[in-house]
């Protein structure tokens, strides 16, 4: 399976001599490898899984970026596969073609032409209308009425209130929706949205067969080529200083956190206190960036409406949602699993499995427990999108996450367009690369959940 991977998804050749010989043109792969960010040999040594990829290629037919890339962990990908499988292919209330079209739409709100081209040739090989691609307006009434929450899912879910919900599924709504149909499809939007913070987050190359993907230039050894459509690279690595030193001491960092909870415990007061500190903490985030290609802002309504903080500084903030009032366990669960079976226990396991996932190691220190920096990230993901736990204590995020790990997480959860390839290399700088694609797994699914909980809370107020 290595020898797939080297020859036909890592490829820079020119193309079989026959051909050119005979004036054909050949296109030529621009990319090194699947990720801008992670070079192609490093992705080698760390040995993808090549069980999984050989699945992966015998399902699909190819062996995508995101399958790479997610390989260095085998359990987490088998689990995803498995998931996007479940609501793009299984019989379920939506026809095949919109399944990918309403993933299309998602996509386009992050600016993430990478799902937007595979998601277009998922829709075509369905039998979907070329004509709904060049926009909007051509797609049917009904796919076109889940923009408001389309839009509200990706920036901000918070907003989402049952008013939403009965629009779209109350008698007298026209085009309704089924409740099975809606849950369908709130959760491709979803799994889209935290998709794209994951190809942007992981710089993701775009496909041999994507546009910016190719050339049929020849190759030039002065000139390294970069799609227009790959996260931005202009600032380059920085240099590993210090980066040993971070280590140890976030390590001593993470040992005296536990002795310091098992010692003294806060009052409720603190704990919100400290919550609200975090919440309300200054991160800059926005990067100027070109406007996004064409093929994907016609797909894009209001384009203007993005992410904002959950409690800008002396705004009012929309109400906590508290996670002991509805959470994924107790409430969301068990409601997609009734209207759209199978799905719950599926996202379940990806939800179990990411936030469990160790190898007992830290950058260059084995036998490391590592469950501590990985709630921190997790809860500090829900934080931004203003769900609080009140049995954590917050002040745990601001020892474990140093300043640059909390710029890129919060990047790629609220703004990931944003994402450059110095935002990546600047946090854990000493850490393995599969170690940074594992902090992208985490937020990609904390993202996913804590979207999930305000939409089905929203549905679980509609239905009573």
């Amino acid at each position: 399976m290595s020898d797939i991977t080297r020859s036909g998804f890592w490829c820079c050749a020119a193309g079989p001599p026959i051909m050119s010989e005979q004036g054909v043109e050949v296109p030529r792969s621009l990319a090194s490898g699947p990720s801008a960010f992670i070079p192609a040999k490093e992705m080698l040594k760390e040995g993808p899984d090549q069980d999984i990829l050989i699945e992966s290629f015998l399902s699909l037919g190819r062996v995508d970026h995101i399958t790479m890339v997610m390989a260095l962990h085998p359990a987490y990908l088998s689990c995803f596969l498995k998931t996007q499988h479940a609501l793009l292919e299984v019989d379920g209330p939506l026809p095949r073609h919109w399944r990918h079209y309403i993933a299309v739409m998602a996509a386009a709100r992050h600016h993430c032409s990478y799902l937007v081209q595979q998601h277009s040739a998922g829709f075509l090989e369905a039998g979907g209308e070329e004509s709904w691609l060049s926009g909007l307006e051509h797609a049917p009434t009904k796919l076109r009425s889940l923009q408001t929450l389309n839009r509200l899912l990706a920036h901000r879910p918070w907003l989402i209130t049952q008013q939403h919900i009965q629009e779209l599924v109350c008698p007298g709504a026209e085009p309704r929706w089924s409740l099975a149909e809606l849950i369908h499809a709130v959760v491709l939007m979803a799994q889209a949205h935290s998709l794209s913070s994951f190809v942007w987050g992981c710089g993701l190359n775009p496909e041999p067969d994507h546009i910016g993907g190719y050339t049929f230039q020849p190759p030039s050894p002065s000139h390294l080529h970069r799609s227009p459509h790959s996260p931005a690279h202009e600032d380059g690595r920085q240099e590993l200083v210090d980066g040993a030193m971070e280590v140890e001491v976030l390590m001593k960092r993470m040992v005296e956190l536990q002795q310091q909870q098992e010692e003294e415990e806060c009052t409720q007061e603190e704990m919100v206190t400290r919550f609200e500190r975090e919440r309300s903490e200054s991160i800059p985030t926005a990067v100027v960036r070109g406007a996004p290609p064409e093929l994907v802002l016609r797909l894009v309504e209001d384009p203007e409406f993005r992410y904002e903080d959950f409690a800008p500084r002396g705004e009012q903030a929309p109400p906590t949602m508290r996670a002991q009032d509805y959470s994924w366990e107790d409430h969301g669960f068990s409601l997609v699993n009734r209207l759209l079976p199978d799905m719950g226990q599926l996202l379940d396991e990806k939800f179990q499995i990411v936030s469990n996932l160790t190898y007992h190691r830290m950058a260059m220190h084995e036998g490391v427990d590592t469950h501590t920096l990985r709630k921190a990230l997790w809860n500090y993901i829900h934080c931004l999108y203003g769900i609080r736990y009140d049995d954590y204590d917050y002040g745990s995020v601001n020892v474990l996450l140093e300043r640059s790990l909390k710029v890129f997480v919060k990047t790629m959860a609220c703004h990931p367009e944003q994402t450059t390839a110095r935002i990546y290399h600047t946090f854990w700088r000493h850490f393995r690369h599969s170690e940074k694609v594992h902090a992208n797994l985490i937020v990609m699914e904390a993202r996913l959940q804590a979207a999930l909980l305000y939409t089905l809370r929203a549905i679980t107020h509609y239905m009573r």
